[in-house]
């Protein structure tokens, strides 16, 4: 169910940022942001690729194993266009997207309580800079272990296996990326915000599960944060009815 309701949560931010003109134009410029780097990088990663298969299966010359070897270089390079396109999002994330991202959020808050969150007396360098540590945890050190462990699946039998858990995990990370734009705006501990991760770990990796498609999780990486957010304030009205419910039980003890 967590899975499934994870889905939704990032579909339903990708509508609503389409259908919304200033989270569209937002969007838009994270998209054209990470297709330009995805580009780059899938240019150059298919360029080696074929090195990369010979490294590790020789090219057969005839027969079954020939066809074979194509078909695997062919779901090869399908793979790392979609390493590519998260590679640049986490590119885009360091040096442009984090301010992208905050301001989506806030603008998708405004629209859906009225208000936004955050404390005021902070200076708006400051949250940046506090936004773009936030990125170590939840983009770049999963994405950096992916990459590796790719690679060093790659001399195993089971690289296909490695490859295909490790992205599990990256894009799990990637959708907390997203989720957790409301909380590190309110300053909540981290402590605090990763124990809620691990206990949603099934949502979260509903919600990442659409970045696992080539160029397709371009689109939804580019809206996750409307979704992360939308999320973020069902997650905070829960826990508020939740409170409220416990006040009023202790009342009537």
């Amino acid at each position: 169910m967590d899975l499934f309701k994870g889905l939704l949560f990032n579909l339903r931010g990708l509508v609503l940022g389409l259908r919304t003109p200033r989270l569209l134009v937002l969007g838009m410029m994270r998209f054209l942001i990470v297709v330009g780097l995805a580009l780059f990088f899938s240019g150059v990663i298919l360029f080696w690729h074929q090195e990369v298969l010979n490294f590790v299966w020789t090219m057969p010359e005839s027969g079954f194993l020939f066809f074979l070897w194509q078909a695997v270089s062919w779901l090869l390079s399908v793979f790392l266009a979609g390493v590519a396109c998260l590679f640049s999002y986490l590119v885009a994330q360091i040096f442009f997207c984090v301010f992208l991202m905050d301001t989506m959020s806030r603008i998708t808050e405004r629209m859906v309580t009225g208000v936004e969150s955050g404390p005021r007396h902070v200076s708006a360098l400051t949250m940046v800079v506090h936004l773009l540590l936030q990125e170590i945890p939840r983009a770049f050190i999963p994405l950096a272990a992916m990459v590796v462990l790719i690679i060093l699946g790659l001399l195993t039998p089971f690289g296909p296996v490695i490859a295909l858990i490790s992205s599990l995990v990256a894009t799990t990370f990637l959708a907390w990326d997203n989720t957790d734009l409301v909380q590190a705006r309110r300053l909540d501990p981290f402590q605090v915000r990763f124990s809620k991760f691990k206990r949603t770990l099934l949502f979260h990796m509903g919600f990442g599960l659409w970045f696992l498609i080539p160029w397709v999780n371009i689109i939804f990486l580019s809206f996750a944060p409307v979704g992360g957010t939308l999320y973020a304030i069902e997650n905070k009205k829960n826990q508020n009815l939740a409170d409220n419910e416990n006040v009023s039980g202790n009342k009537f003890r």
